[in-house]
């Protein structure tokens, strides 16, 4: 996996390490120095920081003592929480930390090769759609001789410490890791993608059939390896950590440490009775203040399950920031949860396989409006349709889709000031089954994103067979910045951008024509109609290559032939929705069942299949020739 691994900034660990061990020197990072720029991007420092190397602080320093824990990590007096409630999460899982922490054998400490320690270390990263390799020196901020960020129970284990430096090192100074997202670092550590999801709004704790489908997509999230967090919303500046008479902290993110059905019960009751309860274990960063209502440590709760039982929970009467909510708790006390998803698209696994569609794409200024590709959301409908637009194909009768954009992290330096997130998200609208080109004018919307200034946005959608198209957008218009967009269905979505607006101009335009006008027809349905010999209703006959729509061969374009899906055992299809199913796209001339109608100034020549009504910009026309037949609709705008 790691093969493909970007050296950050171009420095390689290995060679950097190769050098200092030939020189006999410690390394200094000279992209990170030990310097207040390395902490702060404004404003000065308090108390005389010292960078001090781990064998300056204690003696006997390792990276890890007795292990990883999720109990190894505090928070230190920068607010990075979210920080460090991520890496909380991450200690847990053995096949999550060690992608993040390579060769960690290889960088530890050996006291008795002391002569092939460098002081140097590397972590790997994800970001903005590839792992890096983050190098780093050992030398840590301190302040009379402790840690003064995020540090462990025991003195001489370093491993957090060191991966919080090298996260530093990505966001430019440690200060920016003050206010972040937990979101961010859990995507970070995995390459996952992150789905918030607001209990409140939700009504999660009142409404017990959503909070068990909740609980039940949390238990897969955690079983399969992925990360969960919690928070409770801070609505004011003094809400900020502020605590609960339930123990609980306002403006703090919380790690989810297991996810788990506990049975109730002692003995062989227990066995046999079916009744379960759904808990969450949860960890302060702090390593202290806990939940105090029931289920807490020492809560009497607890007699309702036998020793094992607990003993398996790993249940402990410590303060050291762990404890265990039911589920419906957790919903009634806590407003956000954050679900950290691995996306599987290995073909070897025992689990649900994904498609991943991964492009990188750009909101760019331009005069020109053909050319401008920053027009902001729906709200500016001038502009909207300015904005890069990406076309994919659900191909099953029903699948679920999961949307990811992601904006290019911005670092926070003292020479560029804190780098903010742009307002970002998407929609995404049901088009024809033939579309080629950009869209210029709206069409159903099939669902839509929130839009917020997150590093990234994510949806899942369960959507019917057919063609869409995703415009990710800034909230404003003219504002440039990278965004990664990731789409991931059952089968493959052939997801990619729309480029033209219109058919290019070749050598056969000038003799055959250029189209000049576009027609967009929607079947509705049909009656009386009879299946070919193949089984498949209205097979052309003509040489040429022609749909098979779901009622008739329609809208084939002269040049640019485009099938659909043929309706099958059925002699009365019908395509229900608001918007039909079987929307297609035509140019300048069309084909029905072997016969041609071309338009010429807006009228419709020859005829189509028996009975049919074309409906055109505020004009209609019914061509009859008796006996039942389709009915189509269509609407015509001008090409461009």
């Amino acid at each position: 996996m790691f093969s493909c691994v970007k050296p950050y900034e171009d420095q390689n660990y290995s060679a950097l390490r190769r050098d200092c061990l030939r020189r006999k020197v410690l390394f200094e990072d000279p992209l990170f120095p030990a310097t207040d720029d390395s902490l702060y991007y404004k404003g000065t420092p308090g108390p005389t920081v010292r960078w001090k190397r781990p064998k300056d602080i204690c003696e006997d320093p390792r990276l890890f003592v007795d292990g990883i824990s999720s109990h190894d990590l505090h928070q230190g007096q920068v607010g990075n929480c979210w920080f460090v409630a991520a890496c909380s999460s991450l200690a847990s899982r053995e096949s999550l930390w060690q992608k993040v922490i390579p060769d960690w054998k290889e960088q530890e400490w050996d006291p008795e090769k002391p002569n092939a320690y460098a002081g140097i270390f590397h972590f790997h990263f994800w970001r903005f759609g590839e792992w890096v390799d983050v190098v780093i020196d050992d030398r840590l901020p301190t302040v009379n001789n402790q840690l003064i960020y995020c540090h462990s129970n025991s003195r001489n284990e370093f491993w957090c410490a060191l991966v919080e430096k090298a996260y530093a090192k990505l966001a430019g100074c440690y200060q920016a890791l003050d206010g972040g997202n937990t979101a961010d670092a859990l995507v970070d550590f995995t390459g996952g993608v992150s789905e918030p999801i607001d209990l409140t709004e939700g009504d999660f704790a009142s409404d017990e059939t959503k909070r068990n489908q909740l609980f039940e997509r949390m238990l897969k999230v955690h079983s399969r390896g992925g990360l969960i967090s919690a928070s409770i919303k801070a609505v004011t500046a003094a809400d900020m950590e502020a605590r609960l008479a339930c123990g609980l902290v306002k403006g703090h993110a919380y790690a989810v440490t297991d996810v788990r059905k506990v049975r109730l019960g002692h003995g062989l009751l227990a066995f046999f009775k079916s009744e379960k309860l759904d808990m969450i274990r949860l960890r302060n960063p702090w390593g202290e203040r806990e939940w105090n209502g029931p289920w807490s440590d020492t809560s009497e709760e607890w007699q309702k399950v036998s020793k094992s039982e607990r003993e398996k929970m790993g249940v402990t009467v410590q303060d050291d920031g762990e404890f265990w909510m039911t589920f419906e708790d957790v919903c009634r006390y806590f407003t956000d949860i954050i679900k950290c998803r691995l996306i599987n698209t290995s073909y070897l696994s025992i689990h649900k396989t994904w498609e991943e569609a991964r492009l990188h794409g750009a909101w760019t200024l331009h005069e020109d409006p053909r050319q401008n590709r920053s027009g902001g959301c729906i709200n500016h409908k001038d502009t909207f349709f300015q904005n890069p637009q990406y076309i994919f194909d659900v191909k099953k009768p029903e699948d679920e889709v999961l949307i990811c954009i992601q904006q290019r992290p911005k670092r926070s330096t003292r020479r560029e000031g804190k780098g903010e997130n742009l307002a970002i998200g998407f929609d995404i609208y049901k088009v024809e089954e033939n579309r080629q080109y950009r869209m210029h004018r709206l069409q159903h919307k099939a669902a839509s994103s929130i839009y917020i200034n997150s590093r990234s946005v994510f949806l899942r959608t369960d959507q019917p067979e057919g063609r869409y198209v995703i415009i990710p957008t800034t909230f404003e218009p003219g504002y440039a910045g990278e965004f990664l967009l990731r789409v991931f269905t059952d089968v493959p979505s052939n997801c990619r951008e729309l480029r033209l607006d219109e058919p290019p101009h070749t050598c056969w335009s000038s003799l055959c024509g250029y189209p000049q006008l576009v027609t967009q027809v929607h079947v509705l349905g049909a009656a009386g109609l009879k299946d070919s010999p193949t089984g498949e209703l209205f097979q052309g006959k003509s040489p040429g290559p022609l749909a098979n729509c779901p009622m008739a061969s329609l809208c084939q374009h002269r040049h640019q032939p485009q099938s659909s899906p043929a309706r099958r055992g059925t002699a009365g299809p019908a395509i229900p929705g608001v918007m039909p199913d079987a929307g297609h796209i035509e140019r300048k001339r069309f084909t029905f069942c072997s016969q041609e109608a071309s338009s010429w100034g807006g009228d419709l020549r020859e005829g189509f299949l028996e009975g049919v009504a074309f409906f055109q910009a505020e004009k209609i026309q019914s061509l009859m020739k008796g006996g039942k037949g389709e009915r189509c609709s269509g609407q015509r705008e001008q090409c461009g």
